[in-house]
This record gives structure tokens, sequence and C-alpha cells, in this order.
């Protein structure tokens, strides 16, 4: 039975969404789920700001309505051009400035569990595309074995 008064949309992307977490939970070692959704968010901001705009929808349509919806919050494809990060400590400064102080995941940590899910959870053409689309140091994070 449907929680949401009969809307299976709803209660799917819940299970999905705790799924996404449990995994993010899992590769960090932690048992937080409110900490494991910050570190996720961080994560695929950092990710999502760094593409262009077309990419990043590609990288949107892939995730759960409600892993969406936290993906695009505060974002406008018109705002500006992606960022031109190419270094991973800048990178992960992007990503740390996104978590709170009293965190206790390390940024690159935080970004390799959540590339790590993701290569796990969308498709895997999608995965070698985002993957060639990073510069070499960020690919390191991304750890695909065929690049």
């Amino acid at each position: 039975m449907a929680t949401t008064a009969g809307l299976d949309t709803f209660d799917t992307t819940m299970q999905e969404t705790n799924l996404w977490l449990k995994s993010v939970m899992h590769e960090l070692r932690i048992d937080n789920r409110a900490l494991a959704w910050v570190v996720l968010g961080a994560a695929l901001h950092a990710l999502r700001d760094r593409l262009s705009p077309q990419s990043a929808a590609h990288l949107g349509a892939q995730l759960p309505m409600l892993i969406r919806g936290l993906y695009y919050d505060q974002w406008s494809a018109t705002a500006s051009n992606p960022n031109k990060e190419r270094h991973k400590a800048q990178f992960l400064q992007h990503v740390a400035a996104a978590l709170p102080t009293s965190a206790a995941v390390d940024p690159e940590q935080g970004v390799r569990a959540v590339f790590g899910v993701i290569r796990t959870k969308i498709d895997p053409g999608e995965v070698a595309k985002l993957g060639k689309m990073l510069p070499s140091e960020l690919r390191g994070l991304w750890e695909h074995p065929e690049w």
C-alpha cells in the first residue's frame, strides 16, 4: 500500500533515495543519513557546476526524483558558464565549502563515495561520458577503470 495516498511515484523515489543514502553511508562508513544527504548534495553540486548545462541536464535525468531536486537546488543553467576547476584541490575546496564545519567527513572521501555510488546507479554510457569530460586530476576522483 502506498504511504502517500496512492502516489507510487513518491514511494518509489523515497525507496531509491534511501538506497543511494545507504550506499553513501556504507562507502563513508558512517551511520548518519542526514550527513550522507549533505555530502551527496555537496558532491553533486560540485560536479554539476563543473559540467556544461547540457551535460548537467543529462546527469540530472539519470537521478531519482528526490535526489534530482537536491541536484538542481539553487542552479541556473543560464547564470554562468560551468566553472573551470581543473585541479583536484580546487574541486575539493568547492565541496568542503558546502559541508558544515562540524561534518566529520573528509571532502575527498565524500566525493569518492558519491562518485562511486553514481557510477553504480546510473547508465554506464552516461558514466563513461561524464568521466571523459573531467580534467585528468578530477578523473582520478571518478576512478573508472577504463580511463
